[in-house]
Formats: structure tokens, sequence, C-alpha cells
């Protein structure tokens, strides 16, 4: 895992979180929701392959 992607997450949680705060002072909670929601699934998508990676890894620790 590279230091720019630690980075890049950062920078998404912070502008979530302010995107999130604007659009619940504006009274629009579901959109505050969705915008958390493809925060998240954004971020996710980033960790797959080294979470896929990590599995690989212990399989191969332990040869199974």
């Amino acid at each position: 895992m590279t230091v720019s992607l630690i980075f890049k997450i950062a920078a998404v949680g912070v502008l979530v979180s302010v995107i999130s705060q604007v659009l619940k002072h504006s009274g629009r909670e579901e959109h505050a929701f969705l915008t958390s929601l493809a925060g998240l699934l954004l971020v996710l998508y980033w960790l797959v392959p080294y979470i896929y990676e990590l599995f690989e890894s212990i399989r191969d620790l332990f040869s199974l």
C-alpha cells in the first residue's frame, strides 16, 4: 500500500464530510447519506485489490 493511497483516502474522507455537513444543514439528509455511501464505495473500490493480494499471500503462506 502506498502513501499516496492513504492521502487519497484521507482527502475523500474530508471532502465527503464537508459535503455531507453542507447538505445536512440545507435540509437534504438523503443526499448527504448518498454522498457518504458514494465515498465509502469509492474507497472500497480502491482497497479491494490490496485485500485480494492479502488473502492470496495468506493462502500461499499456508499452502492451501
